[in-house]
């Protein structure tokens, strides 16, 4: 039997006053493209956290490609930089002091050092080359347009070689047109990486471009889709 790409199972409750929401999720993918859909407030943000290793889940495991990203059981929690994920975060989270080769180059950056504006490294070369952003390098991310700006953070999560791709709404800060045509520009670089993926969104959109296999969370479990949506939408 292969082991599969995704493999988790976590529980989580958060508290804010009065109110308390909680995660309690169960899935195995072996897909290279999953797509986790669903309303705001869902808990879609929380998982795609829990994964990178930005939040510690109360219990559970979670596995990528048979490797142990956490473990409650066996004590095993590793730190984000330990799970060599490559994470873009919906807003981007473009630091706006550095240059667009600076916020690439920030990813091979081990400490606090910010990389030196006129440092020219290949891997960095490389996705300025790939995501036609050469001409914009010493630019800083407010004279950037939405789509500059997604494909700067894509190639800074890119850029350490990832063994795998977070994608948190990547395309909801976006017009409708280039949304179109940045979801073309993704599908074709992952089918040309063949990097697992995993996308949370509330676009149906999104799940017609990615979902090779689609789940549903609402309430900060997995559910029935609603009507229009199956659970696996295509290979």
């Amino acid at each position: 039997m292969p082991t599969p790409r995704f493999d988790l199972a976590i529980r989580q409750t958060v508290r804010s006053g009065t109110r308390s929401f909680s995660l309690d999720i169960a899935l195995h993918s072996d897909c290279q493209q999953l797509v986790v859909y669903g309303p705001s407030g869902a808990g879609k943000s929380m998982l795609l956290k829990a994964i990178a290793g930005l939040h510690h889940p109360d219990a559970g495991h979670i596995r990528l490609d048979g490797r142990s990203l956490f473990d409650s059981t066996r004590g095993i929690c590793l730190s984000p930089q330990q799970r060599q994920l490559g994470y873009l975060f919906q807003d981007y989270a473009l630091f706006p002091h550095l240059s667009v080769r600076q916020n690439i180059g920030f990813g091979l950056q081990r400490g606090w050092l910010n990389p030196g504006r006129r440092r020219q490294l290949a891997a960095v070369d490389y996705w300025l080359d790939a995501f036609d952003l050469g001409t914009l390098a010493d630019q800083l991310p407010a004279t950037l347009s939405g789509g500059q700006r997604q494909r700067t953070a894509l190639a800074r999560a890119l850029v350490a070689e990832p063994r795998a791709l977070l994608l948190d709404e990547p395309f909801s800060a976006l017009d409708p047109a280039l949304r179109q045509q940045l979801r073309g520009e993704l599908a074709e670089l992952l089918q040309r990486l063949s990097i697992p993926m995993l996308l949370i969104t509330h676009d149906a959109a999104d799940v017609q471009a990615f979902g090779q296999q689609t789940l549903y969370l609402q309430d900060g479990r997995l559910g029935q889709p609603p009507a229009g949506l199956t659970e696996t939408s295509h290979e």
